[in-house]
């Protein structure tokens, strides 16, 4: 069996590293939700839903850009 290719790994890393970064928002997220909450409960609820909307924004995009190049 051979060592995967550099081509296969970089879209697991840049998804690895994608997913690490989206779970530590995700991890602080109620605590910055609280805290807008304290001035706006839209504005709290706002910020909630940009964010998850954002995650599947930037796998939306990735998926689209790898399409472009033939991945």
């Amino acid at each position: 069996m051979k060592a995967p290719e550099k081509k296969d790994r970089s879209p697991a890393v840049a998804a690895a590293i994608i997913l690490m970064v989206v779970g530590i928002g995700f991890f602080v997220l109620p605590s910055i939700m609280v805290r807008l909450g304290d001035i706006s409960p839209w504005l709290a609820a706002g910020v909630g839903a940009l964010f998850v909307l954002g995650f599947f924004l930037i796998f939306w995009l990735r998926a689209r850009h790898q399409r472009r190049r033939g991945l």
